[in-house]
């Protein structure tokens, strides 16, 4: 990638190979990423420990044992509640199955969005962050944009539709590409880039809205990085 853009060389030589930040594949992980949709990530981390307390290891069938009033105390809104209950529900009763490392981009791509409360941000981060797909690109998250105004010196962050144009000239391998900009906006505020255990993901992530598929800019810039793994 570097050897194709020479503004992501320049950061490549500025702060050095990004980490291969992951997670891994699961509920539990879609869950998280559900949480952290339009919320400081101290937030959605904060939640996800309160789960943990709640039910134990993060799966299905015991997710499903939570009422709401359970649910709103560990800190789920009735929204992400009901779109987690029906992911666990999808996959206790298989009518999903997040099996899906052996489909191409495409189909995975489309196996997500057909999950209720993800939409293209959280779909692809778990394709960059969990299944390792190397053209995947989180669609709203403003860390990105705001990213790539500084690698490629515009005069304003760009909007999602224009980012996402924008990155078209990195593919296929736009993940590279989201890695190494994540990694210069870390930079850039601060972030201990000898830290590889530590996740961008989210730095600035948009809302996203089942019934329609789509991702909302943020216009709040969250500095956090999630948990360690």
């Amino acid at each position: 990638m570097a050897a194709r853009d020479a503004r992501l060389a320049a950061l490549v030589e500025r702060n050095g190979i990004p980490p291969v930040w992951s997670r891994e594949p699961g509920f539990a992980t879609l869950v998280l990423f559900i949480l952290e949709q339009q919320v400081s990530l101290e937030s959605a981390r904060a939640a996800f420990a309160k789960l943990e307390e709640a039910a134990g290891p993060v799966a299905p069938a015991s997710f499903l044992t939570l009422d709401d009033a359970r649910l709103r105390t560990v800190g789920f809104s009735r929204q992400k509640a009901r779109y987690c209950r029906d992911l666990a529900a999808a996959l206790v009763d298989g009518t999903l199955d997040l099996a899906v490392s052996e489909l191409d981009d495409v189909a995975v791509h489309d196996r997500l969005l057909g999950i209720r409360g993800v939409g293209p941000w959280t779909a692809g981060c778990y394709e960059l962050f969990v299944l390792g797909r190397v053209d995947a690109w989180p669609t709203g998250d403003r860390a990105l944009y705001v990213a790539m105004r500084d690698a490629l010196q515009l005069d304003d962050v760009p909007s999602a539709a224009a980012g996402d144009e924008l990155a078209g000239r990195w593919r296929p391998l736009r993940a590279v590409a989201a890695r190494v900009l994540w990694h210069d906006y870390l930079a850039r505020r601060g972030r201990d880039l000898h830290d590889r255990s530590a996740e961008p993901v989210g730095t600035t992530q948009a809302a996203e809205h089942a019934a329609g598929g789509t991702a909302a800019e943020d216009t709040d810039e969250r500095l956090s990085v999630v948990r360690d793994h």
